[in-house]
């Protein structure tokens, strides 16, 4: 009788470690088309805002990439990059929502470059529906389920108040779409097996505030000489 090997388990990696990834293939690119032929650990660690440590630890959880003491050959490891982020290929992408944000990323060209490509822009607002961005008509999303079916998009990206976005990430759900991009403040409640990034730039700012203020706190530490509130008043 013959017999199968069990599938290889998928490994599950961190959101932050594909982030890394991402910075990595872009310092690769640049480095690729100055004429660097290798990288070192301690290069990508520079450009990743991490440790060399840390970088040879991100590859490892996706094969065997360089030698120890001579680097990463540049070429190579961002063809791997490339396929490892699934850059391979062709993305077809439908942005919701044909407001500012919406309007900004349809015309963003770098989309295209990185083989992200909107297919399709939807609203339901009469005034903007048929009126045209660049090479796209802005269609009714009333026929949203019957384009899905039609054209099998891969990306959804949602730019649409928040009281609107459950409601449209659902309909994406029940036509077959796996991946949405979402810029509405809100969190989606979706099934496990559907892919949803986040996008939210309150709290984006609020993170750079949080930095801000906290070197400012450092800063009026080290003039007084001890930690803000760090001593009574007697």
């Amino acid at each position: 009788m013959n017999s199968q090997a069990a599938p290889t388990a998928v490994k599950r990696i961190a959101d932050s470690t594909v982030r890394r990834l991402s910075v990595y293939l872009r310092f690769l690119e640049d480095s690729v088309s100055r004429g660097v032929r290798t990288i070192s650990s301690e290069e990508l660690a520079r450009r990743g805002g991490t440790t060399s440590a840390q970088v040879r630890k991100d590859l490892s959880f996706f094969g065997s990439f360089g030698k120890r003491g001579l680097g990463y050959p540049a070429l190579e490891l961002t063809a791997a990059l490339r396929d490892i982020l699934g850059l391979d290929r062709q993305w077809r992408v439908i942005i919701i929502g044909a407001g500012k944000i919406g309007t900004a990323l349809a015309q963003y060209r770098g989309f295209r470059q990185r083989g992200f490509h909107v297919e399709a822009v939807y609203d339901s607002d009469p005034r903007k529906v048929g009126s045209r961005w660049e090479e796209h008509t802005v269609r009714d999303i009333a026929h949203l389920e019957q384009d899905l079916v039609a054209e099998h998009p891969d990306i959804a990206v949602l730019t649409v108040p928040d009281d609107e976005a459950q409601r449209i990430a659902e309909r994406l759900v029940a036509a077959g779409l796996r991946a949405i991009l979402n810029f509405a403040p809100v969190q989606l409640h979706l099934p496990a097996h559907i892919t949803v990034r986040n996008v939210n730039m309150a709290m984006e700012l609020e993170g750079l505030s949080y930095a801000l203020t906290s070197r400012e706190r450092d800063h009026a530490s080290g003039a007084n000489g001890h930690p803000i509130g760090g001593e009574h008043e007697r």
